[in-house]
């Protein structure tokens, strides 16, 4: 019995001494998911920039409202003269305002009369 009772609590202290690293892996996969969906709609606003690029329309603004709010600062726009955009977008830090990497991606569309 005394056996038993010196084991008590342990599950607690481990536990305890476990929370630190499943938060930071917790926050290393949610910035993973958030570097991913940066990167996918950095092809959306590529995408969409060039359509609006194609008609005469403005492509900063077509590739501003192609993301989400939280990621429109960090969007770049470049058009170049044979019609190609590349959008690059900036992926937030998860645990703070911080840019942590840009992702960019290049479309191009006819010119529409």
């Amino acid at each position: 019995m005394s056996r038993l009772r010196s084991c008590r609590g342990q599950a607690s202290v481990e536990l305890v001494a476990l929370l630190p690293l499943v938060a930071v892996l917790a926050c290393a996969l949610w910035q993973g998911v958030v570097a991913g969906q940066a990167a996918w709609l950095a092809g959306t606003a590529a995408r969409s920039a060039a359509r609006a690029a194609a008609l005469g329309q403005d492509a900063q603004g077509a590739a501003r409202a192609a993301v989400p709010r939280y990621l429109r600062d960090g969007v770049r726009v470049r058009t170049a003269a044979d019609g190609e955009v590349r959008v690059r977008v900036a992926v937030p830090l998860v645990t703070g305002g911080v840019r942590l990497a840009t992702v960019s991606a290049r479309a191009r569309f006819e010119p529409q009369a």
